[in-house]
């Protein structure tokens, strides 16, 4: 089997890095360890910068089609009792969404395929050779070469393994399970509904646990032992029936009966990355680049970014349109972003913890309060939303490396919104103001849109990178074709060789 790329593991960001690559032109095939999809929920949340990207890719329908039923409830900072509020930061899509991973999967999967993509399920990868002209892999019954490999084969990368390459950061001191179950008779104090993170949690019994509802007699059951003495490393790889039943019946009373057991897991609070997210012909995404504390919905996020900062770079290099050091800065972009989810995850471990002293106690009380504080909520709403993430471009516009503002467009064509101009995955260079000459020529996957906006968007010309945030921005009409050009061709796209 010969292609373009080949993505190790079918998960969000495996898939989310099909489409980008397929919508491109590039041939993609993943490998799939799994001969099929599993039906979980875990964290199931996509936050609201996540939102944003999707609904820009015509992905985010049909995931709203299948959410679950939840409050329009902020998201939170380390469980505590205050919602965040989004906002103050402008966005369509403030609260999370809670989606099982199983049809954000499903989802993502067929729209890559549609694309062009292919998915090969049953091959786990075995071996990985790369040269000066791509690499070869070596899967269960088959061997493949391409030009780039992407390892998004989760926290225990066996790409990661076979390249020998350290996974430096803390290893986990606490375990916890996490399983969909099935509860055919409640107690009073099973939650009823899905709301703030905060009114679900509960300890008692030497235990504390989480039920959250996802209709029916279905749910999302995390738990864990409140003096962590299930951190053992011994512990079975699989959870047991019996070990699901002393949570249940500690912390929500002996009326709970346990149905089915849908799946199960363990994970820990270990926090992880590798040192560069690529290694010649290889690169890595999703929790294969980093692992952390499972605290305020970030994981399935933080990997669905990358894929969408990943996938425009690695198609203008393979399709000759790239400027030099394009593809580096994937990791220049993305390393930071993921070792910051590091950071305030282990941080929010620490006001998490189940067995608190006095001290940690008083502590959580004084976040709280703080939270309460506008200015505070703000900045941490935008840190767990990853509204408030930016990029450190070139250029002296204040929106120069943010995401680029939704606003309500009047065009030609009739009124639009700048996420519709992101559907095909090109760059697009918006001229608000009649800055931009007529017969200006633009690299292929570059659209040129004319439009109004009233001046919602604070510029009067801006190029957005198919990741939706902008590399350059002009506020008058000194937009020149001659400065625009070269934005372009420094961090964008170049015109690909006759």
């Amino acid at each position: 089997m010969t292609t373009e790329v080949l993505i190790a593991g079918a998960g969000p960001t495996g898939l989310m890095l099909a489409y980008e690559l397929a919508l491109a032109g590039v041939g993609t095939v993943v490998l799939e360890k799994l001969p099929r999809r599993v039906e979980q929920v875990k964290g199931g949340a996509i936050q609201p910068r996540t939102a944003e990207l999707l609904e820009a890719r015509g992905l985010l329908e049909p995931l709203l089609e299948v959410a679950l039923p939840r409050a329009p409830v902020g998201g939170h900072f380390a469980a505590l009792p205050v919602a965040l509020d989004c906002t103050p930061w402008r966005t369509r899509h403030p609260f999370p969404i809670a989606v099982p991973q199983g049809e954000v999967e499903r989802v993502l999967e067929e729209r890559a395929v549609r694309a062009g993509a292919r998915v090969v399920r049953g091959a786990a990868v075995t071996g990985v050779e790369q040269d000066d002209d791509g690499v070869a892999v070596a899967a269960e019954g088959l061997r493949a070469r391409a030009r780039f490999l992407v390892a998004c084969d989760g926290g225990h990368s066996t790409v990661r393994k076979l390249l020998a390459l350290p996974f430096p950061g803390t290893p986990g001191t606490r375990r916890a399970l996490l399983a969909d179950i099935r509860l055919p008779a409640v107690s009073p104090l099973v939650p009823r509904e899905m709301g703030h993170i905060s009114t679900l949690v509960r300890r008692a019994g030497g235990h504390w646990a989480m039920l959250v509802p996802l209709g029916g007699d279905r749910y999302r059951l995390t738990a864990g032992r409140v003096d962590g003495s299930d951190a053992v490393r011994d512990l079975p790889a699989t959870v047991g029936r019996e070990e699901i039943a002393d949570a249940l019946r500690a912390v929500y009373g002996p009326e709970v009966v346990l149905g089915a057991v849908d799946n199960s897991s363990r994970f820990s609070d270990a926090a992880r990355q590798v040192e560069r997210y690529r290694l010649g012909r290889v690169l890595f995404a999703g929790d294969a680049a980093h692992i952390h504390p499972p605290l305020g919905g970030q994981g399935l996020n933080l990997g669905i970014q990358d894929a969408f900062n990943l996938g425009w770079k690695l198609a203008a290099t393979l399709q000759g349109r790239a400027p030099g050091g394009l593809l580096d800065s994937y990791h220049a972009e993305r390393h930071p972003a993921g070792a910051r989810v590091l950071h305030h995850t282990s941080a929010q471990g620490v006001l998490a913890d189940p067995d608190p002293g006095a001290g940690l106690a008083a502590l959580r009380d004084i976040v709280t309060e703080l939270l309460r504080l506008p200015d505070t909520n703000r900045h941490l709403a935008g840190l767990m939303s990853g509204l408030a993430l930016s990029y450190p471009l070139p250029g002296d516009h204040p929106l120069t490396g943010q995401r680029v503002p939704d606003v309500e467009l009047a065009t030609e064509a009739g009124p639009t919104r700048v996420p519709a101009l992101l559907a095909a995955g090109h760059a697009v260079l918006l001229d608000l103001a009649g800055a931009l000459p007529a017969g200006l020529r633009l690299p292929p996957r570059v659209d040129l849109v004319r439009a109004t906006d009233g001046g919602a968007s604070g510029a009067a010309a801006l190029l957005v990178r198919p990741d939706g945030y902008v590399c350059w921005a002009s506020d008058g009409p000194d937009a020149g074709g001659a400065t625009v050009r070269a934005a372009i061709a420094g961090g964008l796209a170049v015109a690909p060789s006759p």
